[in-house]
């Protein structure tokens, strides 16, 4: 009788020994999953489009940088899950900008070369 109750109190001690290190294992190797960092042109092709969906509320930030990798701008984004702004180029001289946008440990960069066609400031994306 003490022999199968002393069995029972160890199989009872390592089953939940064991559950807890499976669940710790199961907690530590979760991923975070990482944020989806968007650039486009806006609808009305007068600038840039910044679309970002986060895993969780967080900062993040735009910078732009210009041919001499001087900051013409940082804007530093709402907290907030997603997260769309527009940027108007139609006040940049003719030339090549760099986008920077970072969220979390994500970095995205986008170069946009901006140029005059028929009086109207026009861009595309370098790369």
């Amino acid at each position: 009788m003490k022999n199968s109750i002393k069995l029972s109190a160890l199989f009872l001690l390592l089953s939940a020994g064991i559950f807890t290190s499976a669940a710790a294992n199961a907690k530590g190797h979760t991923e975070k999953s990482k944020d989806v960092i968007t650039v486009s042109s806006l609808k009305h092709d007068r600038g840039v489009a910044v679309i970002i969906s986060k895993s969780e509320a967080s900062k993040s930030y735009v910078t732009i940088f210009d041919q001499a990798n001087n900051i013409l701008m940082e804007d530093f984004l709402p907290s907030k899950v997603e997260v769309e702004k527009g940027y108007v180029l139609t006040s940049l001289d003719n030339g090549d900008y760099k986008f920077e946008i970072k969220s979390n440990d994500q970095v995205v960069i986008k170069t946009v070369h901006v140029y005059d066609e028929n009086n109207k400031k026009r861009f595309f994306f370098v790369d």
